[in-house]
């Protein structure tokens, strides 16, 4: 299985500032770029235009705006921690929104970050190799004696 990112963002220009950006920090995965929160749900669910896409296969991580057209981000957060299958799939608030209702219904529906989108392209860039380290920590197998397994 490929190690997907799945990037929910429906402005173009922070697509492109995003993907620059990761790949500034040296973040080599592919990333699935969806653009709406309906686009976004029937990619994890395998529905729509995704139907028969392999709904085990689930991104590694996903990157999601608040702000999108069709459904909103804390809706799709919401959707996809209500589902048994995407219960416990990463899930990083990357948004532009500096409202503290925002941050605290994020959290409160179980994102695992909330990382707010600097306008400084160098400060972008340092969010997304921060962005990049958690994702290494969020992939790292769990020691020896811990977790299941030998």
């Amino acid at each position: 299985m490929t190690k997907v990112v799945l990037l929910i963002e429906d402005n173009p220009s922070d697509e492109k500032l995003t993907l620059r950006a990761l790949a500034k920090g040296n973040f080599s995965n592919e990333v699935v770029v969806a653009r709406d929160g309906v686009e976004a749900l029937d990619y994890l669910f395998g529905l729509g235009p995704h139907a028969g896409r392999d709904v085990l296969d689930l991104p590694t991580l996903v990157l999601l705006d608040l702000k999108l057209p069709r459904i909103e981000g804390l809706e799709v957060l919401r959707r996809i921690r209500a589902d048994d299958r995407t219960r416990l799939l990463p899930v990083v608030i990357l948004t532009s929104s500096t409202l503290d209702e925002d941050l605290d219904a994020g959290y409160s529906l179980g994102a695992n970050a909330y990382v707010r989108k600097p306008v400084d392209f160098a400060a972008f860039v340092e969010a997304a190799r921060t962005l990049g380290l958690f994702w290494l920590l969020v992939n790292e197998a769990p020691p020896r004696g811990r977790g299941t397994g030998p």
